[in-house]
């Protein structure tokens, strides 16, 4: 178990999970904002995304009162994904991170604004983050609800950003700065 907050648990990725992020990554509703529509996820695709022993992602699964429900990952960023997002080499430990829940049904009861605070909170204290970033669609309003909540603030828009269905879509820069 990565951390424990109430009914909500975060655990690594095992590779038996392969079938819940196929079950998921192929849901159009999650599909929406999380790799697009046009973008399904099979056990083979998934296999490759998501259990690449060289890839620094830590994958993780979400689970609600025991229900395995989602996906979030974190990752200290790169020297290339640093000037990207404008922020110098090397000056302090900024992670990213990803997630999103799979199951619909857990959608809108709050347990995002838990899972994304947790994660903060666990990368500030056991990693010594000093930010943690996200980079949202613009248009994802009810994710970057939840963020805002979290306390992230937008830092500057990403034009053309992400592809996704077929667009390069604008997205934002947000980060969470570590409070002294």
């Amino acid at each position: 178990m990565l951390f424990n907050n109430g009914r909500l648990n975060v655990r690594k990725l095992e590779k038996k999970d392969n079938y819940l992020l196929a079950k998921w990554l192929s849901d159009p509703r999650v599909l929406e904002f999380y790799e697009g529509r046009d973008n399904p996820f099979d056990l083979e695709k998934v296999n490759t995304a998501f259990y690449n022993p060289n890839d620094d992602v830590n994958g993780c699964i979400i689970e609600f009162e025991g229900v395995d429900i989602g996906y979030i990952q974190y990752y200290e960023l790169d020297d290339e994904t640093r000037e990207t997002y404008g922020y110098p080499k090397n000056t302090e430990v900024i992670y990213g991170i990803d997630q999103f829940i799979g199951e619909p049904a857990y959608w809108n009861k709050g347990i995002g604004t838990i899972l994304v605070h947790s994660m903060v909170e666990y990368l500030i204290i056991e990693k010594h983050a000093g930010l943690v970033v996200m980079d949202p669609q613009v248009r994802n309003e009810r994710a970057l609800k939840c963020y805002e909540k979290c306390g992230f603030r937008k830092v500057k828009l990403l034009p053309k950003n992400e592809l996704h269905e077929g667009e390069y879509r604008d997205c934002w820069l947000i980060e969470y700065r570590r409070k002294l």
